[in-house]
């Protein structure tokens, strides 16, 4: 998922995933490729509604299905309530507190079921960091973050989600109309690929949001980006680890990640010299060379002085106490294409090298 609709389903997604669980053994991790306990559904189905069967033949014709197929499958679909209400947007006025967001990923429970699961999956870990040049710990991170290397991965019916966003989104919502949109394009996706796979659109479980697997990838990210990384010539994402370890990785090269560049860098803001406004204008974009970052009151450590790309200055809030800064290189920003939230960012790479240090303190 790209941009900002990207930002504000996977905002939603991580308030869901912020109750962890206890950790279970990574090493285990062979859980049913679609498999899940599956949250009970009321009884109104999309084949009563003639916008969705409208739709559905629409979509058999532009991409060449058997509309019959599609018919079926997106009459099945459930209108689900509880997911309507978890994409009304959050109250207004709520304060930004990156020290409470990171509470709620930066502990014991991932970082030690972060161990198990390097452990477990090593050779691949570093069989995805040669070749995709992405770092282990990013990787780790983003697995961490999502979904606890796989134990919270959703319950509720994909075909369901997809369908009640796409067809039934919250109108409250300040943009409804274009989330709408981008959900009816995520179910085209889904569908598509189950018939093309020969695979049962009923079966696959997710987040509320039709997330799916222990990447959390959406539709659109899982035709694109999926990858079969074990050599057992299916995508399984839920399932395999190694399928969803090189995924990420390829998401991430295919957004641009570059081998070798840091994603952040520590930096203190200089009174005597500082324009705030200026280094905040283009937010979380990367715009300003290591010469004007700095002419413009940025002050960094001495290995940062030599990075040969632009920096952002990355803007932390912690409710009413002084902000955090980083700063960040192009490869935060790639992070921020999974989702578009700099926060969200920070806690990948912290989740990232806690598991890396108490991996290597295991190990001493």
């Amino acid at each position: 998922m790209s941009t900002s609709l990207r930002s504000a389903v996977f905002t939603a997604l991580i308030a869901a995933a912020a109750q962890a669980v206890p950790a279970q053994p990574a090493g285990a991790l062979k859980k049913p490729p679609r498999g899940g306990k599956v949250v009970k559904l009321p009884a109104v189905a999309y084949s009563t509604r003639a916008d969705a069967m409208a739709f559905a033949d629409d979509l058999a014709q532009r991409r060449d299905l058997d509309p019959e197929w599609v018919r079926r499958a997106l009459g099945d679909a459930k209108f689900l309530p509880t997911v309507a209400r978890l994409m009304q947007p959050a109250p207004s006025g709520t304060p930004k507190n990156w020290r409470v967001y990171r509470s709620r990923f930066i502990d014991p429970v991932r970082i030690a079921a972060g161990v198990r699961f390097w452990q477990a999956n090593a050779d691949t870990l570093a069989r995805a960091e040669k070749e995709y040049g992405v770092p282990a710990e990013i990787i780790v991170g983003i697995l961490g973050v999502e979904t606890i290397y796989g134990q919270q991965m959703g319950s509720f019916r994909v075909i369901d989600a997809l369908a009640t966003l796409a067809f039934d989104f919250p109108q409250a919502h300040p943009r409804a109309e274009e989330r709408s949109q981008y959900f009816r394009r995520e179910l085209e996706h889904f569908l598509s690929t189950e018939k093309r796979l020969g695979a049962d659109p009923l079966q696959p479980v997710g987040s509320f949001a039709g997330a799916m697997g222990m990447p959390q990838f959406m539709p659109s990210s899982w035709e694109k980006w999926a990858v079969d990384y074990d050599g057992d010539s299916k995508v399984d994402l839920a399932g395999s680890a190694a399928d969803a370890i090189g995924s990420v990785a390829n998401y991430f090269k295919g957004y641009g990640w570059q081998a070798g560049m840091p994603a952040i860098y520590p930096v203190s803001l200089d009174p005597a010299r500082l324009d705030k406004e200026a280094l905040l204008a283009p937010d979380i974009l990367p715009t300003f060379s290591v010469a004007s970052f700095t002419a413009k009151g940025a002050v960094l450590p001495p290995e940062a002085t030599q990075h040969k790309g632009p920096l952002a200055l990355v803007e932390l809030q912690n409710g009413d106490d002084e902000p955090s800064y980083v700063a960040g290189t192009e490869n935060f920003y790639v992070i921020t294409r999974y989702n578009w939230s700099s926060y969200y960012a920070m806690a990948v790479i912290e989740l990232g090298r806690e598991v890396k240090a108490a991996l290597e303190r295991a190990g001493s």
